[in-house]
């Protein structure tokens, strides 16, 4: 989703680089969160460090399957 300035009005360099960084962190977020959830249900359903790290790989995957089969 891009913000575009009002009609007649030129696009700030300062803007596009802020909206930029703001996504990119969301984005590092949501996969460090996908892997400790994935890591976290990993290990109360196995106790197994192997299964955690191996889930925490696969993360958002983990997560969904995990939900479906559940």
């Amino acid at each position: 989703m891009e913000i575009l300035p009002p009609e007649g009005e030129a696009v700030r360099p300062s803007r596009i680089r802020y909206v930029r960084e703001r996504t990119a962190s969301a984005a590092r977020a949501g996969v460090g969160f996908g892997s400790a959830l994935a890591i976290t249900i990993s290990w109360s359903a196995h106790q197994s460090i192997i299964w955690a790290v191996i889930h925490g790989f696969f993360s958002w995957l983990y997560v969904l399957y995990y939900a479906v089969t559940r």
